[in-house]
């Protein structure tokens, strides 16, 4: 065991916790993100979008997500302490469980992209890029469909997904909003509204394959990624754990990169956009 589980270990995140909290609501971190993304000016209405919008601790809306991300995790890791065991001894179990990690990444990543019905559309990228990595791991043998394995890896490369599409699609979205005369000039030249977004659109969006290349580019070097470190843990040799490694972080690349590519292409098609607050759907 690396780190006891005891009141010392609770104490050291309840400071580090407080520690990030304080830092982002002396900051103001986040502030004016709400009118970005529901593409509301600021002032204009009340809401997730007007000038009176909810209250966050200390004015920084990162500050309160903080303070309630902390909890969260601990409520559903020990939640999924609980149920791990029980999903593992059958595979429809295994498959639903890899579906609702699915299913909350979708929603994850599509709220944090728009507030409208087209946040429903974060599914495509996410499925795009990692149905086919998950669905080639039995089929070549290299994990068993009834292993546990196969959580693992399906949550890294769904985390990996949603990464790359939240990135991609906000800065897409950014970029669309502050260059917006830029798109109408080059409507104005005969570009069809797919080529005028995406010249737009696209040097932004690619930015987000960059943590991932960075990561790739210094592993072993600045860090030890957690899937090799899982794996001495567990009793593996340092050679078969930087295999693990090596495919995670391979994988994670190329789920990215098709990510990335299906979300620009949504945005560059008008599939996911932001409305009004007064004319959006959904909220």
């Amino acid at each position: 065991m690396v780190l006891p589980v005891n009141a010392t270990l609770a104490a050291v995140l309840t400071a580090l916790l407080a520690a990030a909290v304080t830092v982002a609501a002396v900051a103001r971190l986040g502030e004016g993100q709400e009118h970005r993304q529901t593409g509301t000016p600021r002032g204009g209405g009340k809401g997730r979008g007007g000038g009176k919008g909810r209250k966050t601790l200390g004015g920084s809306p990162h500050a309160r997500a903080i303070a309630t991300a902390g909890p969260r995790a601990a409520a559903q890791l020990a939640a999924v302490s609980l149920v791990i065991g029980y999903v593992v001894r059958a595979v429809p179990l295994l498959l639903a469980f890899v579906a609702l990690m699915f299913a909350v990444a979708t929603w994850t990543a599509g709220r944090r992209i728009t507030h409208n019905r087209t946040w429903r559309w974060a599914a495509a990228p996410i499925a795009a890029g990692v149905a086919p990595v998950v669905a080639a791991l039995p089929l070549t043998g290299l994990v068993a469909v009834d292993d546990i394995a196969l959580i693992p890896v399906s949550g890294i490369l769904i985390g990996g997904a949603l990464t790359g599409t939240v990135l991609a699609g906000r800065r897409a979205l950014d970029e669309l909003a502050a260059r917006h005369g830029e798109v109408e000039a080059g409507l104005a030249l005969g570009l069809p509204d797919r080529e005028a977004r995406l010249e737009i659109a696209r040097p932004a969006a690619s930015d987000a394959l960059i943590p991932g290349l960075d990561q790739t580019r210094t592993v072993g070097l600045v860090t030890l990624p957690g899937a090799y470190v899982g794996m001495l843990l567990g009793g593996a040799s340092p050679v078969e754990a930087g295999a693990v490694q090596l495919f995670v972080l391979v994988a994670l690349m190329a789920v990215q990169a098709v990510a990335v590519a299906v979300v620009l292409e949504l945005v560059a098609r008008g599939r996911v956009h932001r409305l009004h607050s007064g004319t959006s759907e959904g909220e």
